[in-house]
């Protein structure tokens, strides 16, 4: 008779049974996975020699060569990494590609832009619904979220089927839909390498701040085109090498034809060539006095600058009073306030005016004007006095002084040399006391009594001053 309460392979111990025995298939299934089946064929297209291999079908279908099992610490990705060590350093490095993406992304694994078992031909990067941090390869999305048509933009708009590699023309192609006149002007300045310059969101245009710079965009530059300057300009290195001297661009403008050097700035400002302004006390000639309000032209004539003669003379030879007599150094006696406050230091002459001379007017020595080529002997004004007799010759200074007229002679006397003899002391008498008519003859009689030749007379029968000679 049989047992109604009997389940069979429902019992507990079946079900254990049951559970166990799936529990390994399934284990197996995902331990051995690629000896049971494989999802598609690996890409065969020949690289640079990685692992011992130049493209993934070449592992022969070795699944540990990519895959680990479950119960390995290891993932997927750090076989990948085993055999592009290149990639494993950028993915420590947040700068490069691999690195900002996975700070971007953590979760982001290898597989999600590179996947395999496509086929021998298929691209091993597609990137499918990741979210590529495109700044990290120096372009940003931003500013390219639609195209004309207001279509939103797909990889291929710009990468078409391979998507490591970028045609500059896809920039020229969509941008000449938005204006074509401004593009084919653009190519000509700047030819068509676009991400030399353009980052999409132009902070290499746009927003490139110029202040930053040596050369400041001020004035009437702030207007012009960047081409202006920039002329020829190929990539953001032609754009720093730029020259930022105003006479480097402003050449073919000069007027002045390099006679003022290149330093422009110096009378000119950004606000523009006129007015101009030049501080004259920069220069080797300082403005001074009656100079300070002189026109420039009346100094720099037929627009002469570079190599104007400095020196008075040369402006004023025909102002010249003296005709030349004084030499070509007005300044000796003149300053820029006016000719008429001249002063001349007579004392820094061969003739310094000492005594008597030096309250004299200029004219009583220079008569008629003439003042080079004068005599400084004293007979060139006063002349062999009658008196002299000629005895005495030119030599003046030999008894006068510049004091006054009394004369001292030191020279060799008779009568004073005989007196040592006599006693008679005529050390103190004055020439005239003795020569009253004449040098060339004496008398006694102005003091002695011709009579009594020892008494002198009271009276003063000579006159000591000489001053009318």
């Amino acid at each position: 008779m049989r047992n109604k309460n009997r389940l069979g392979c429902l019992s507990g111990t079946g079900m254990i049974a049951a559970f166990v025995t799936a529990l390994v298939i399934a284990g197996y299934a995902y331990a051995r996975g690629g000896m049971m089946y494989n999802p598609g064929a690996l890409n065969a297209q020949s690289g640079e020699m990685l692992g011992g291999v130049t493209s993934h079908a070449e592992t022969g279908g070795n699944c540990k060569a990519c895959h680990t099992a479950p119960w390995e610490s290891a993932r997927m990705e750090d076989r990948c990494v085993d055999c592009h060590g290149d990639i494993a350093r950028q993915m420590q490095d947040v700068a490069t590609m691999h690195g900002s993406i996975l700070t971007d992304q953590p979760d982001l694994r290898c597989r999600h832009c590179h996947p395999e078992h496509r086929g021998a031909d298929a691209s091993l990067t597609d990137l499918g619904n990741a979210q590529f941090p495109h700044e990290a390869v120096g372009f940003s999305l931003k500013g390219h979220q639609f195209k004309v048509a207001r279509e939103a933009f797909v990889c291929s708009d710009c990468h078409a089927d391979d998507i490591s590699k970028f045609d500059p023309q896809a920039c020229d192609a969509c941008h000449r839909q938005l204006d074509a006149v401004f593009m084919t002007e653009h190519v000509l300045s700047y030819a068509s390498a676009c991400l030399d310059c353009h980052d999409g969101v132009d902070s290499l245009v746009t927003n490139f701040d110029h202040d930053k710079f040596q050369f400041k965009i001020v004035g009437s530059h702030a207007d012009l085109d960047c081409a202006k300057c920039h002329a020829g300009a190929r990539g953001s290195g032609d754009f720093a090498m730029a020259p930022q001297d105003c006479h480097s661009c402003h050449l073919n403008d000069d007027p002045h034809e390099g006679q003022f050097g290149r330093d422009c700035a110096v009378c000119h400002s950004a606000e523009g060539w006129t007015p101009a302004k030049f501080d004259h006390d920069l220069s080797s000639f300082k403005l001074e006095g009656e100079h300070a309000n002189a026109a420039c032209e009346s100094c720099h004539q037929n627009n002469a600058f570079k190599g104007t003669p400095s020196d008075c003379y040369s402006c004023h030879r025909e102002d010249d009073e003296h005709d030349g007599q004084f030499g070509t150094d007005c300044a000796a006696c003149h300053d820029p306030s006016d000719w008429e406050n001249a002063t001349f230091d007579h004392n820094q002459s061969n003739f310094p005016l000492t005594g008597r001379h030096a309250g004299l007017a200029c004219e009583q020595c220079h008569a008629a004007g003439q003042f080079v080529g004068l005599s400084t002997a004293c007979a060139s004004c006063h002349g062999d006095p009658v008196f002299h007799a000629g005895m005495f010759g030119l030599d003046c200074a030999a008894c006068h002084s510049t004091d006054n007229w009394y004369a001292r002679y030191n020279g060799p006397h008779p009568a004073i040399a005989d007196e040592g003899g006599s006693g008679v002391n005529h050390g103190g008498a004055s020439c005239r006391d003795c020569h009253t008519q004449t040098l060339s003859s004496a008398t006694c009689l102005a003091c002695h009594d011709s009579n009594n030749p020892d008494d002198e007379r009271g009276d003063d029968g000579g006159d000591d001053d000489d001053d009318d000679d």
